[in-house]
């Protein structure tokens, strides 16, 4: 419903503002600009996005069915379960939405947003069977839905893809400071919903929660002293190291399992254009929305508004350029997207692109969080919840932290 609206807000506010425009200067030249881009736009959000994002998703796909059927999916269910147990005291041990809840934040965890969607459905559905007062959102439901709001990720696949097919020279270089930034919204997620709910934290979850945080603060502190030589090369290559350390030990695993890896592999890539397939009138629909509302000067009149605030603090104000991605993230994953694209697109301003600052900090806004309103809208309304409870505010306030920790990390690796 919140998507239905912003799209057709775009198109609204766009065109009153041609109709003021063009009487204001005594043409309608504007009129032909947008339309020329929204046509453009509906194009390329085929030809020079979708396809080459195929390529990427098809194979990551392929990859974790191998990882699926060799059983990694599992054992990260059980290596969690200590955790997730105290994350969730209300769910029966060994109850089936502990693995569903396991494989939608492991598809998260990959980067394959629209992947992690069928397993988070029946997941909650899972979760509503054992809801003692139906239509209302039990605390289990809750916990799970801010967790996956915060798009915990520790592969950004779909944003390197982006990043590839945005010809940028390093597209991992955002690895590193997705993963703390995600790791962040995560912490904030669960410290503000354990602490609505009272949740007992003992020494097992504090032990958990405080790795997190460790390793938010220990690779923060390591990179700010890193000689800056030594950082570039670190953000440039370092997400390619663990990437391929990735993949390798996938295909091991499941030759160790002694799978057919290759099948394996084939049916978890045709999974994969079905995604793809999926993606791209969202895609389509979004990009065309923006490049309306872009080029009317609705985005660049907000972007100076809170530019002219952050300079009248005192403050940098490099980040601000990239932060309609994360203004729009919690309304529309696909609208978020559009506008990280947008920045990508050197045609457009010269000064962006994928490798500029403002282009790896926006990466980073697209995955620091997930579309909290689409979430709640399409989970709950999955299973006829009506009342949401303090869904949406502990949703928002954990997106809040995130684009603050995503701003912080962005300045430390390439500011």
């Amino acid at each position: 419903m919140v998507l239905n609206y912003v799209w057709i807000a775009f198109f609204v506010v766009a065109f009153v503002i041609a109709i003021i425009k063009s009487i204001q200067v005594g043409n309608i030249e504007l009129f032909s600009v947008i339309v020329e881009s929204m046509l453009k736009t509906a194009k390329v959000a085929v030809v020079d996005v979708g396809i080459p994002l195929a390529g990427t998703m098809i194979f990551f796909l392929g990859l974790m069915k191998i990882a699926e059927r060799a059983g990694a999916i599992n054992f990260l269910a059980r290596k969690l379960n200590p955790f997730l147990k105290r994350l969730f005291p209300e769910l029966p041990d060994k109850h089936p939405a502990m693995g569903e809840m396991v494989m939608n934040f492991s598809a998260n965890m990959l980067g394959l947003d629209n992947a992690a969607t069928p397993f988070g459905l029946k997941a909650m559905k899972s979760l509503e069977e054992i809801n003692p007062q139906k239509g209302t959102a039990s605390n289990s439901q809750i916990m799970f839905l801010v967790l996956h709001t915060s798009g915990l990720t520790l592969i950004p696949l779909s944003i390197i893809g982006y990043r590839v097919a945005a010809n940028s020279t390093e597209p991992s270089s955002i690895f590193i400071p997705c993963v703390l930034a995600t790791l962040s919204a995560t912490l904030a997620s669960i410290l503000i919903v354990g602490i609505k709910q009272k949740l007992k934290f003992d020494g097992v979850l504090l032990a958990w929660l405080g790795s997190l945080l460790a390793i938010i603060i220990g690779m923060l502190v390591l990179v700010q002293n890193l000689p800056l030589a030594t950082k570039d090369a670190v953000t440039k290559h370092s997400g390619n190291v663990i990437m391929l350390t990735l993949i390798v030990s996938i295909v091991l695993g499941g030759v160790w399992k002694k799978l057919n890896v290759f099948d394996s592999f084939i049916d978890g890539a045709k999974e994969g254009w079905d995604v793809v397939i999926k993606i791209l009138p969202y895609l389509v629909g979004m990009l065309v929305a923006i490049a309306a509302f872009r080029e009317c000067g609705a985005l660049g009149y907000i972007t100076d508004g809170i530019k002219f605030m952050v300079i009248s603090m005192g403050v940098n104000s490099d980040f601000v350029e990239a932060l309609p991605v994360a203004i729009m993230k919690p309304f529309s994953g696909s609208g978020a997207r559009g506008l990280l694209l947008d920045v990508f697109d050197v045609t457009k301003n010269p000064t962006l692109g994928p490798d500029s600052f403002v282009g790896k900090l926006a990466s980073i806004f697209q995955g620091s969080a997930d579309t909290t309103f689409y979430i709640i809208a399409l989970y709950f309304g999955s299973v006829n919840i009506k009342n949401v409870r303090y869904s949406v505010w502990a949703g928002l306030m954990a997106d809040f932290l995130g684009v603050i920790a995503a701003i912080i990390i962005g300045y430390i690796f390439f500011h």
